[in-house]
């Protein structure tokens, strides 16, 4: 690991823990967003894409676990791969409740299962190809945590959901994942960095990932949006309603993303150089569901 870059690791060291999380669904309406359906099914793609991704990812992070002699980095690791383990389930249950109350996703859940086993998938290689292909995923799923991070940190600071009363049980699952990903968000980059740390493939794999996670979010969410019956208007123009949905401040914008690729493409960057994550140990420290409480 280059000085600089150990040195930005030793800046934040955290113990990180997958948390014991119980939520209820009971009650919980399929439109959590009251009134604005395009917000809640642009939400929804977290239970529908983010179990199978975190999946894999902790899959695929867990193959460098043998790799990593540092006992910090290799503890944090274990942390991680619990908390996305468990960030999975938590989405696939509220994914089962959609289902159970009438939400026709067995499409998006077969173009989920197509993009991680054929896209992502190891492909069954071997040797220095397989070994180059190990290392380009482990730089996507570096790049993938900062978005995953900063979107964390947008759903903390967000108070338009407790203004126009978003669902609180709904509330905490987003907040809470949101505070976790902040919590570990060092971990894939050291990772990453460890086991490789090619500034090329760190660029390469940056644009892949963000263009990936982009398509693939703003598909599903379109998508759900034009396939839910109680839209009866206008289903087709789900971009104009995710504008709409931006200058609401429901959803992040693309601005949102596109200003954080030269971020994390800066020579120097480390995720613990983008501000305290204070406000993400606060909100765990309270938060229901990570407490043993249900909201």
């Amino acid at each position: 690991m280059a000085i600089r870059q150990q040195q930005a690791y030793e800046d934040e060291a955290l113990a990180i823990r997958a948390r014991d999380v119980s939520f209820d669904w009971t009650g919980v309406p399929t439109e959590y967003i009251p009134g604005h359906p395009y917000a809640t099914h642009f939400w929804n793609v977290m239970h529908l894409v983010l179990p199978e991704g975190e999946r894999a990812m902790a899959d695929v992070l867990g193959r460098a676990l043998p790799r990593i002699e540092d006992p910090r980095l290799r503890e944090e690791l274990v942390g991680f791969i619990g908390q996305e383990e468990t960030h999975a389930s938590s989405h696939e249950s509220f994914r089962v409740y959609l289902q159970d109350n009438g939400v026709d996703i067995p499409k998006i859940m077969r173009l989920m299962e197509f993009v991680m086993d054929k896209v992502f998938g190891d492909h069954g290689l071997n040797g220095r190809a397989g070994e180059a292909w190990f290392r380009e995923r482990l730089g996507l799923y570096a790049a993938a945590e900062h978005f995953t991070a900063t979107v964390g940190e947008w759903l903390l600071d967000n108070r338009r959901f407790d203004e126009i009363g978003v669902d609180p049980t709904m509330l905490d699952l987003l907040r809470w994942h949101g505070a976790e990903e902040m919590e570990h968000r060092n971990v894939a980059y050291d990772v990453f960095q460890y086991v490789d740390g090619s500034y090329a493939r760190r660029v390469r794999t940056a644009f892949l990932a963000s263009a990936g996670l982009l398509v693939l979010w703003l598909y599903t969410a379109g998508w759900m949006y034009a396939n839910d019956p109680r839209v009866t208007k206008h289903r087709w123009t789900w971009p104009l309603a995710f504008v709409k949905d931006v200058r609401r401040g429901l959803i992040p914008g693309l601005r949102f993303v596109f200003k954080e690729i030269p971020q994390y493409l800066r020579p120097g960057f480390h995720p613990s150089r983008m501000g305290p994550i204070d406000k993400a140990l606060r909100y765990l420290a309270q938060s229901p569901a990570a407490n043993g409480g249900k909201v």
